[in-house]
């Protein structure tokens, strides 16, 4: 402790805090919560921090960092990459307190309406690269996250990846996204961006854009290639819109429904799908095509498939490692593991409830799932059960 209290006052310049939330045990909750203000009290010499708490299930809130305090506080530096639960402690972090800041990336839990006297209007010249990530659908963008962009009066890269929930309202367009936002950056040079946008209109009715017109509204040469897609069929009331710039530059990509058009989509590493409509074969047989690389993915969808009579080709998902089917009809069970559907050659992780799995295997008895289930390493079904006797030959490796 007194070491590292000596490097960071008189040395260290870069640093990377990792806390894995396996082992949160190891510190206090005290410690915890003065680790980053520690940090930002004692680097004096500090010009670049990373901050980052990983927890192995990401439904868990990121736990509270104490910025609101007065030792929160750094003249040096200009780069931070953070973790962090709400929109307020993002404001916080740009009140003024780092003065040099000029490269800010931050992840965001939960961006949802702040009560906190928090001053959303000061300008951030000297901020040149911002990005923003939160994947939980947020009802603030327009009167918190637009808010915030147009502080940025000279930054020169921009990036956001998030979640949009408007109701009454229409779908976020290129000429919404130049009209609100990009006009006040003049300097811009570089906009990456995946937005989707959950239309729920019960009271109202709009006209909601076409896919040829989203597209449209990003025909402007201030734009680069964008990709884009809209399904208005999800429920009588409720539309969707993604748009993404192209090519798709995030290791994520969410809310993917049937109505998914396709593309490549090589670098990204999790996929998280949802409907409320049927996922069926061919879907999935384009999955596998457009991502290429993909290690995660999450199947929510509790409707029944309609074909089951397949003649498409069997499908491979080379390095797929962990699969959630926890929230999916045992349908998808069967499509992914039954050989004579998928392959799952690296399958090491799976999330799934205990009687869909033993249905599935015919209580662990079924070769036609041996193959895709000899290499798991971890089974998370939510609710304990006895593991019957043929368990173990059945997942040698658990």
């Amino acid at each position: 402790d007194t070491i590292l209290r000596r490097l960071l006052t008189n040395q260290i310049t870069h640093l990377n805090v990792e806390i894995n939330g396996d082992r949160r045990g190891d510190l206090s909750d005290e410690n915890e919560l003065n680790m980053f203000e520690l940090i930002l009290s004692l680097g004096e010499y500090l010009i670049d921090l990373t901050f980052s708490q990983w927890f192995p299930n990401r439904d868990f809130e990121i736990p509270t960092l104490n910025i609101t305090s007065t030792s929160c506080v750094s003249s040096t530096l200009t780069k931070l990459n953070i973790e962090v639960n709400t929109f307020d402690d993002c404001l916080y972090l740009l009140d003024g307190r780092l003065q040099c800041l000029s490269t800010f990336i931050i992840e965001i839990f939960e961006i949802f309406y702040s009560s906190a006297n928090i001053n959303n209007t000061k300008k951030l010249p000297n901020l040149k690269y911002f990005s923003l990530t939160s994947e939980c659908y947020t009802q603030f963008y327009d009167n918190g996250v637009v808010s915030l962009l147009r502080r940025m009066s000279n930054l020169e890269k921009l990036t956001l990846f998030l979640s949009v929930k408007r109701i009454e309202s229409t779908c976020i367009d290129g000429i919404q996204l130049y009209d609100e936002i990009l006009i006040f950056m003049r300097r811009l040079n570089k906009f990456t961006f995946s937005i989707h946008t959950l239309v729920v209109n019960r009271y109202v009715t709009i006209d909601l854009p076409s896919n040829y017109d989203i597209q449209h509204s990003f025909s402007d040469s201030k734009y680069q290639q964008v990709g884009s897609y809209v399904d208005d069929k999800i429920t009588e009331n409720e539309s969707r819109c993604h748009v993404y710039s192209l090519p798709y530059q995030f290791d994520t990509f969410i809310h993917l429904t049937s109505g998914f058009p396709g593309g490549m989509f090589d670098k990204v590493r999790s996929l998280a799908m949802t409907d409320q409509r049927p996922f069926e074969h061919d879907l999935f047989e384009k999955i596998s095509r457009d991502f290429p690389y993909l290690h995660e993915l999450v199947v929510l969808n509790w409707k029944p498939q309609k074909n089951k009579q397949r003649t498409s080709p069997l499908i491979t998902f080379v390095y797929l490692v962990k699969l959630d089917l926890h929230l999916a009809h045992i349908d998808y069970v069967e499509q992914f593991l039954l050989e004579t559907n998928t392959r799952l050659p690296q399958l090491k992780n799976l999330d799934i409830e205990y009687e869909q799995l033993a249905m599935v295997t015919k209580n662990f008895t079924s070769d036609a799932a041996r193959c895709n289930c000899s290499q798991l390493r971890s089974i998370f079904t939510r609710k304990p059960f006895v593991r019957p006797e043929n368990f173990h030959l059945y997942f040698p490796l658990l």
